[in-house]
């Protein structure tokens, strides 16, 4: 496998190299994929099932091995959601409590990438079938289906925004694919597309999360393919490329990433190292906080400097506010007083950091086999994220997939 950080890598985001053929049926095949395909990347681009078999790519109502963990007595978390695939990296809940689950295209081949979950197994496609449709037939309209949705976010007046990165197999993104789609979960309809030009988001570019402040109609979205921010005026529907390869959007160097103790190593001895991924927008929407997957390093940017056109690449890059470090986490959100969520994958744990600096332990159980993303519903009492198991392929473990639980949506009580 090449190096993460290398050229030929093409993708470093925070679910590169973390690919799903651990959870095909056949995992007696993943050592013959890796020597085939060095990163165990299918184009996961068609609904087609002899494709699909190929390829290697399984569709969503494929199966694996799924052991459970131990649930402890007095936990907090409740299962809203678990399937045994397709992988569920995002999550996002509407007012009138409709939650939507986010699956990318990398080795599974989704029906519904993005999803309304409509039971505690079953999921729908949203907003229509022919939006979650994707296959070579429609490349020439690429603006409008999901072609690897990677997550969504729901802002203020209820309306759901799906962030997709359009890198199928995370190889390249497809032409005129990477965009930020608005859409209003009451009617189920798209309200409007906007397309992310390549020069804002090229071809290894890699579309990560999203956060929407409407007060000042803007999008702040993390790129974890070659790393920066990008920033959206939503009423324009202008975007910028922002702190590219700053110190603040890259991994920490030498940091060795770890889930539970287990370091994420691939078939050539080389360390997965990964880009911007984790944002969240104070209740204000004065400060973005944000930072690389591979580090403890925590940062914070004042949106007005992301908004200001004027300001020079150097202006922007030296804004920065370098806060005290925290563990590793792919996910982050906050609530009104400031307290950042972390989905900390390192120990299995949802922990609270206060403006102080103070980490504070939430849960943290064996089912938590890497935490991913958050949502807060509509009324602020409670708090959803995902485990999307990542670190659970045969890329990180030697070319063996070991045997893992369903991907599941959880949600506890917290107080936004």
């Amino acid at each position: 496998m090449p190096n993460p950080d290398s050229p030929e890598s093409g993708f470093l985001v925070h679910t590169l190299f973390f690919t799903m053929s651990s959870f095909l049926a056949n995992p007696l095949a993943a050592p013959a994929a890796i020597a085939a395909a060095g990163l165990l990347l299918g184009a996961c681009n068609g609904n087609d099932a002899a494709a699909n078999k190929e390829r290697g790519t399984m569709p969503a109502d494929s199966t694996a091995t799924h052991v459970p963990a131990p649930v402890p007595a007095n936990s907090p978390l409740t299962i809203v959601a678990e399937i045994n695939a397709p992988q569920i990296t995002g999550v996002a809940v509407a007012p009138g409590g409709k939650i939507f689950a986010f699956s990318p295209r990398w080795d599974y081949n989704p029906t519904a990438p993005v999803a309304l979950v409509t039971g505690k197994n079953t999921l729908a496609p949203y907003p229509n079938a022919s939006w979650c449709m994707w296959n070579d037939s429609l490349r020439t309209e690429p603006q409008k289906h999901w072609i690897c949705p990677q997550a969504g976010y729901v802002d203020t007046k209820g309306h759901l925004w799906v962030v997709d990165p359009a890198s199928p197999g995370l190889k390249y993104t497809v032409p005129g694919g990477p965009k930020l789609v608005e859409t209003d979960p009451a009617t189920s309809t798209v309200v409007r597309t906007i397309p992310i030009p390549e020069g804002v988001a090229p071809r290894r570019s890699y579309l990560n999360d999203v956060r929407i402040d409407l007060q000042n109609q803007y999008a702040y979205m993390t790129e974890s393919g070659t790393g920066s921010l990008v920033v959206v005026d939503l009423k324009t529907g202008a975007s910028r490329a922002l702190l590219k390869q700053q110190p603040s959007t890259l991994p920490t160097p030498g940091f060795l990433t770890k889930a539970q103790g287990h370091a994420l190593i691939d078939p050539t001895g080389k360390p997965g190292s990964f880009k911007a991924d984790g944002i969240a927008l104070s209740t204000d929407n004065q400060y973005l906080y944000y930072r690389a997957l591979s580090g403890h390093s925590l940062y914070r940017i004042k949106t007005e400097v992301l908004r200001n056109p004027a300001l020079s690449a150097a202006q922007v890059n030296a804004a920065p506010e370098k806060l005290a470090d925290a563990p590793a986490c792919d996910g982050m959100e906050i609530d009104s007083k400031n307290n950042l969520y972390l989905t900390a994958f390192e120990t299995g744990a949802i922990l609270r950091r206060s403006p102080e600096g103070k980490l504070e332990t939430l849960v943290q159980e064996k089912r938590l086999q890497w935490p991913d993303t958050f949502a807060w519903d509509p009324d602020g009492k409670s708090l959803y994220f995902t485990v999307s198991e990542l670190d659970l392929t045969p890329n990180w473990n030697k070319g063996v997939a070991p045997d893992h639980e369903p991907f599941r949506i959880y949600k506890m009580a917290a107080t936004k």
